[in-house]
């Protein structure tokens, strides 16, 4: 869905802006369906940098209040106090462009500013560098635990493709039903495990839905016989089946 929202509009809401200047854009539907009134937001919604969010959408509504901002509706500048209660209340695209240059020097967000405005503005507080060498950190970790983890799943992949290349070698019949169920288990129990949590609530692995391991399946191993998405996920759902009613 995040592919679907434009980065930039010709007019906005007050907290569409808001949440663009946050770099919550992936969040825009979830934060709308979440909020009551965009202009009383929310002390705390399940939203990273929420906090900042708020903020903005408060800096926004101060400029608006202070005659900084122009504003109107459907991208019509009317200044009508009329409109300051209502949802359709719309800021434009130059005129917020405008206002942040003039009042908050320091931000330059991609809704707003091309690449290269952001990257010829000299102004970068102690706290933003603070936060993209931390961000880079960060991604450079996440990075790395993903590449662990797909090496791991190769690994176990290549084990057991030696096992079936074993059994098919050594019986040249078809899996018994007592066999099936054990790998039926195993693959449960696997998928399960690196779907789920820690009784800490630390994720045991990278990856958060059935979905996401499939395609990372297919994506690495997509030649191999029974690597489609069809295939898995008609496994998957048979060997999560086998685990539940085992453990009922």
């Amino acid at each position: 869905m995040h592919k679907d929202i434009p980065t930039s509009k010709v007019f906005y809401r007050p907290i569409e802006a808001a949440i663009r200047w946050a770099g919550l854009l992936r969040y825009l539907p979830m934060i709308l369906a979440a909020i009551a009134s965009p202009r009383f937001l929310p002390p705390s919604l399940n939203c990273p940098r929420w906090n900042e969010c708020r903020l903005y959408s408060e800096r926004i509504y101060d400029g608006i209040l202070n005659g900084e901002l122009p504003y109107g509706q459907n991208g019509i500048t009317l200044n009508d106090p009329k409109l300051l209660q209502s949802p359709d209340l719309t800021v434009r695209h130059v005129d917020l462009k405008r206002w942040m240059r003039n009042h908050y020097p320091e931000h330059r967000p991609g809704f707003l500013f091309s690449r290269g405005e952001r990257m010829a503005h000299p102004f970068i507080t102690l706290e933003t560098g603070q936060a993209i060498l931390i961000e880079r950190l960060a991604l450079q970790a996440a990075l790395e635990h993903a590449r662990r983890q797909m090496q791991e799943l190769q690994e176990q992949r290549d084990t057991l493709l030696k096992q079936s290349t074993a059994l098919l070698a050594s019986k040249q019949c078809e899996i018994s039903e007592r066999a099936e169920t054990t790998y039926l288990n195993i693959i449960g129990g696997m998928l399960t495990l690196m779907l789920g949590q820690s009784p800490s609530g630390v994720p045991y692995s990278s990856f958060k839905t059935q979905e996401a391991l499939v395609s990372a399946l297919v994506a690495h191993f997509g030649g191999t016989m029974g690597i489609t998405e069809r295939t898995l996920n008609g496994k998957f759902a048979n060997a999560r089946k086998y685990v539940r009613s085992a453990s009922a």
